[in-house]
């Protein structure tokens, strides 16, 4: 039999994921960052005043539930967009992709486990003696922004082997189904029961109409109807309204019916991806990164459990978890990895995972609260270690590409003929 590798060829609707992903969150990383540069020079300006009269100014009917502040649109309602397009991607790499069988999922579903686990480990170790809330950070430091993480593989990592690109690609999104669990289950405050039915017959309505092969404009009408109903109804029963975003996007067709060339999964992914990416997140970024660095406000975070925590979780955690988690893969499946791969390849990959920016802030806000001491700390510790994680990992991949890159060296240093 065969030895088996790790990081072997992709399947083609696995290749065809991360060549979409890749042309698309590429750009989005970039106007992700122009969206947190602005929003640190905003609120270190003298007009530091507005961008806090503008982030909490609060807008929509109190007689619905949704009186919510700019920023809290921002967390709520735009990064609901987001995450419709994470289920996207989950039900496409699910139902054609790397996930669709367990031998290609073991490695990234164990490695984003790991990646989990190590920094959520790290961060209770450090917080252990707090006599506050501070345990509840435990999540923070688990999470993986791709679209980051992207922008800086396509500038580095250009003549890398396709399948180490699609090792980060899947397992951000493992990172994020996890993720989306943990805001779910340990995040959820005051559940209504009534609220969160209705939320969910919303979504079954959108699952069954999305299914209809040429609904018309009236029906495209419906569709954003009923999700707009699903987040309205979710934001109302205590659950993160977020999360209603992904359960609309796992109900979409992955596979293309009879006569079309894309699936409804993917033609809803490139349609609102754009939207996503190159306007939600880069908005929730502006409301969600404005906070004082002066050297007080460091200091005060430097001295923060809860912050150390998360810094030393996305710095060494996430590339540690990473890193030991396919190791273990290979040494109890008896794999190597491919023969164009090294470990260093999947080390530095686990450095640039630590990018933890989009959903670290929002796990940070639903622990501690908009506006707390904590909070403000974690943003602090976040943007910090985010940057030195892209820094780090940024240079260990360049490293890497140019060895990939280098005629007649192979992955390991060593020369080929």
């Amino acid at each position: 039999m065969p030895q088996r590798r790790l990081f072997a060829a992709l399947t083609p609707g696995g290749e065809r994921n991360v060549l979409d992903t890749l042309r698309a969150e590429r750009t989005g990383g970039v106007l992700l960052l122009i969206g947190a540069v602005i929003a640190l020079l905003w609120a270190n300006s003298p007009w530091a005043a507005s961008y806090a009269t503008v982030s909490e100014r609060v807008i929509g009917p109190a007689a619905l539930h949704l009186d919510l502040t700019v920023a809290g649109w921002a967390t709520d309602g735009l990064l609901a967009v987001f995450f419709f397009v994470v289920g996207l991607e989950l039900k496409r790499e699910i139902v054609a992709g790397e996930l669709r069988e367990a031998r290609t999922a073991v490695v990234p579903v164990v490695a984003a486990l790991g990646g989990m686990a190590v920094p959520a480990l790290l961060f209770v170790l450090v917080n252990l003696g707090a006599t506050d809330d501070a345990l509840r950070g435990w999540a923070v430091p688990t999470a993986t922004d791709i679209a980051f993480a992207v922008a800086v593989l396509s500038v580095v990592g250009r003549s890398l082997p396709t399948s180490l690109r699609a090792f980060l690609l899947t397992l951000a999104v493992v990172d994020d189904l996890l993720g989306i669990v943990v805001i779910a289950v340990v995040y959820t405050d005051g559940l209504h029961l009534v609220w969160l039915g209705a939320s969910l017959v919303a979504v079954a309505a959108f699952a069954a109409l999305v299914r209809v092969r040429r609904p018309g404009p009236a029906g495209h009408a419906a569709l954003l109807l009923l999700a707009l109903a699903a987040w309205g109804l979710m934001h109302a029963s205590g659950v993160h309204a977020t999360i209603a975003g992904v359960l609309l996007g796992l109900t979409a067709p992955a596979l293309p019916r009879a006569g079309e060339d894309q699936s409804v999964a993917e033609r809803l992914e490139h349609r609102w991806r754009p939207v996503s990416a190159g306007f939600a997140v880069p908005v929730f970024a502006l409301f969600a990164a404005g906070v004082p660095l002066s050297g007080g406000a460091v200091a005060d975070a430097v001295r923060d459990p809860v912050a150390q925590g998360v810094a030393l979780g996305l710095v060494v955690g996430k590339p540690l978890g990473i890193l030991a988690a396919t190791w273990l893969v290979a040494r109890f499946t008896r794999a190597s990895l491919a023969p164009d791969l090294h470990w260093r390849d999947v080390g530095a990959v686990g450095l640039l995972a630590g990018i933890g920016f989009t959903v670290s802030l929002l796990i940070g806000e639903l622990a501690f609260g908009a506006g707390s001491p904590h909070d403000e700390h974690l943003k602090v510790a976040i943007l910090l270690a985010s940057t030195t994680a892209a820094l780090l990992g940024g240079a260990a991949l360049a490293w890497r590409d140019r060895q990939h890159r280098q005629p007649g060296v192979g992955p390991r240093g060593t020369r080929t003929r």
